[in-house]
């Protein structure tokens, strides 16, 4: 591991235009309390006097999730920098290669690999789903979870609506004893469910959005970081508003139906 020994000095005009310049990001930026135009000294081991560099640029990290977790400081240098500070010289432990089209990826491929013995080349896709194995895990975890809660959901918001609409039994006997068919009530019902199931998802958009944006407000403040924690896409707006509607509707429909079939009499309790 590559040890940086960072003295901060203070910032000067004149020798320090010709040192060579670093990036470092935000987070030791806003931790050492290091500013653009700072002199400090790269070192490979903690207490050599290292080689003097002046403070660039400061990068904003990018938003990696497997990079949270991780307490690391990221500090850019020129190559040969880093080849000094690291006694590599021309050896390096990995490097990318950007390929012009899809195609050249199979030969840039076959040809790293015969090159010499010891070179391995990866695709990066194949990378990346190998890291974010664990990642694929918990959204898999998160989908049972949500599939369990949508069908109790399912359960408990017939139950509701059975129980609100039994409730109304002496109303519906009056209107049946009217002469009001049991088509109508069953849909006035219907349509009272489909109403609140639509107040019922506007709210729910709305907090769901208002959630997400506490959850991401505080992780990224924790972990200083700018991925995003929890999203709201259209795509899950869209399957939240049409479960709450079929749902409200059957709910509704399946809850009157059960009403209208009683005689009126016994929903009187005669």
């Amino acid at each position: 591991m590559l040890a940086l020994t960072l003295l901060l000095t203070l910032a000067f005009s004149g020798p320090q235009d010709s040192m060579r310049r670093i990036a470092i990001d935000e987070r030791l930026a806003a931790d050492a309390g290091l500013r653009i135009g700072d002199r400090v000294s790269l070192s490979a081991t903690p207490g050599d006097s290292g080689e003097h560099a002046v403070i660039g640029a400061i990068v904003r990290r990018g938003a990696d999730p497997a990079e949270i977790a991780r307490g690391e400081y990221k500090i850019r240098l020129h190559l040969t920098q880093l080849q000094g500070l690291l006694g590599y010289r021309d050896r390096v432990d990995r490097f990318a290669v950007a390929t012009t089209s899809e195609q050249a990826i199979a030969a840039a491929q076959e040809r790293i690999n015969s090159s010499a013995f010891g070179f391995h080349a990866h695709r990066s896709r194949d990378i990346a789903v190998q890291t974010s194995a664990t990642f694929a895990v918990v959204s898999r975890f998160h989908r049972a979870i949500g599939v369990i809660t949508i069908v109790a959901s399912a359960i408990f918001l017939l139950c509701i609506m059975l129980l609100k609409v039994d409730e109304r039994r002496r109303d519906v006997a009056a209107l049946r004893l009217m002469g009001i068919s049991g088509r109508t009530i069953v849909k006035g019902v219907v349509l009272e469910a489909t109403a609140i199931a639509v107040f019922g998802s506007i709210v729910g958009v709305g907090f769901g959005a208002l959630t997400s944006w506490v959850v991401n407000a505080h992780y990224q403040s924790v972990y200083r970081s700018p991925v995003k924690f929890s999203i709201v896409t259209g795509d899950v707006v869209l399957l939240a508003v049409s479960l709450s509607l079929v749902l409200g509707i059957v709910a509704g429909w399946l809850a009157a139906r059960r009403l209208v079939r009683t005689p009126p009499l016994m929903l009187f309790g005669r």
